[in-house]
């Protein structure tokens, strides 16, 4: 008998085809139900700010204000070092990046809030302020000064308030439409996205779904233009009465117009019976409904947002640096749980967001460089890394070239290789062929 593997038979004769038959529905649903990062850049935070203290000028103003409280508690790299117990030459460079985020790009995701921060006002109010906020947002897009993503929070479909909360999202919609159209990417709605609220079910997931497709057809916007969020704040959306995960059902019911999953603090700890002191983001309610909404998320290019806190960074020193201690502390354990993102609520939270986050890319460069220079280019970096390891190495480094805590140049110096290659490392990016 030949030792040729050609020349056996190894499988049976039509075997494979059979298999390709009986698997082609799985592999279909497969395919659309989780095709994988979406090759998009996650925000590291999403600020909301009441409608009717919105203004176009907003996000300029947050940096400074945020570059304010800088100066004035933490004015250098010693500052920050013991403000944050930051290694010191770890705190030279996160200064320098920190203020230079606040000058340049102080809000990365910005939500204009006509729900609880907005509360129950008269119609005639609640529409004056919605127009305006669209006009705002337009006029700041136009002139270049908007957060690269941005929209609305508006109120949950509930029976209660789906009249005013529908009111609100079409005349938003219509209103950026008229004011923008074709100009600064408004065409297309650029950055637009929608926060759906306080969701108790997979039906009104399918409701947003409907509502944003006949938007699209009053305005004459592209199909699937318009995009949401799913807030997770009730109990009702990680756990059914059938005892099922409705949350991982609501992203599929999105029919691919769901863009995240945000955990809300404050209401679901309320919801959850927790006593308002103990309310937190490190709350072992909290880790559950986080860990369910990771997992659901998972593989479906839906982005995962941890929640806030309500300690404010205001008053007097001491009472600023306890609240950027507790805010950078929360910042860098969600980023250590794969939670890459969360909520800010005040201009002072800005500093110890970008403290924590740029400390954390710092910090795990080095290390993350040398695994990746050594996959691709070959050598000993200590570690046997696979390909899905070596994209989540390249998916770090790329979070933080996103945010700016790491340069473009840094990954030609450290690794090897251009932003290109690193988002094909990270399966961001298909790579080129020809």
């Amino acid at each position: 008998m030949s030792d040729n593997v050609d020349n056996r038979v190894i499988v049976p004769a039509g075997l494979g085809e059979e298999l390709d038959r009986l698997l082609a529905e799985d592999d279909a649903h497969l395919a659309a139900a989780y095709p994988g990062d979406r090759g998009v850049r996650q925000p590291v935070h999403t600020v909301y700010v009441p409608a009717d203290r919105y203004a176009a000028t907003t996000v300029a103003d947050w940096g400074r204000a945020g570059l304010a409280a800088l100066d004035e508690h933490a004015p250098d790299a010693a500052a920050v070092a013991a403000a944050w117990g930051l290694d010191p030459a770890l705190a030279v460079e996160v200064h320098a990046a920190v203020r230079r985020k606040l000058a340049e790009q102080p809000i990365e995701d910005l939500r204009i809030d006509l729900e609880d921060g907005f509360g129950v006002r008269p119609d005639e109010e609640e529409d004056a302020v919605v127009v305006a906020a669209a006009r705002a947002l337009a006029a700041s897009v136009r002139a270049g000064a908007a957060a690269p993503f941005h929209g609305i929070r508006f109120k949950s479909l509930e029976a209660p308030t789906r009249a005013r909360g529908l009111r609100t999202l079409a005349l938003f919609v219509g209103e950026l439409v008229a004011a923008g159209e074709g100009v600064g990417g408004l065409g297309d709605l650029g950055g637009l996205v929608v926060t759906l609220p306080k969701v108790t079910s997979v039906a009104q997931v399918e409701a947003m779904v409907v509502a944003c497709g006949r938007l699209e057809q009053e305005h004459g916007l592209a199909p699937g233009s318009l995009r949401f969020e799913i807030q997770v704040e009730t109990p009702q959306s990680i756990l059914g009465a059938d005892g099922t995960l409705l949350v991982a059902r609501m992203i599929h019911a999105g029919q691919g117009r769901v863009t995240g999953l945000h955990y809300g603090t404050y209401d679901y700890s309320a919801s959850c019976g927790i006593a308002a002191a103990y309310q937190s983001m490190e709350h072992p309610a909290a880790d559950h409904a986080k860990a369910i909404m990771q997992v659901a998320a998972a593989g479906t290019g839906v982005f995962v947002s941890d929640g806030s806190t309500n300690v404010l960074p205001v008053g007097d020193h001491a009472s600023v640096l306890a609240a950027w201690r507790l805010h950078g502390r929360l910042v860098r354990r969600s980023l250590e749980r794969g939670f890459y993102q969360g909520w800010d609520l005040h201009p002072a939270q800005l500093p110890s967001r970008y403290v924590a986050t740029d400390a954390f890319y710092r910090e795990g460069l080095p290390g993350a460089a040398a695994r990746l220079h050594a996959y691709v280019h070959g050598g000993d970096s200590g570690y046997l890394d696979e390909p899905a390891t070596a994209a989540a190495l390249a998916g770090f480094v790329m979070r933080g070239v996103d945010c700016g805590a790491v340069t473009p140049a840094e990954l030609e110096e450290r690794i090897g290789v251009d932003v290109d290659r690193l988002a094909v490392l990270a399966r961001r990016r298909v790579a080129a062929t020809g």
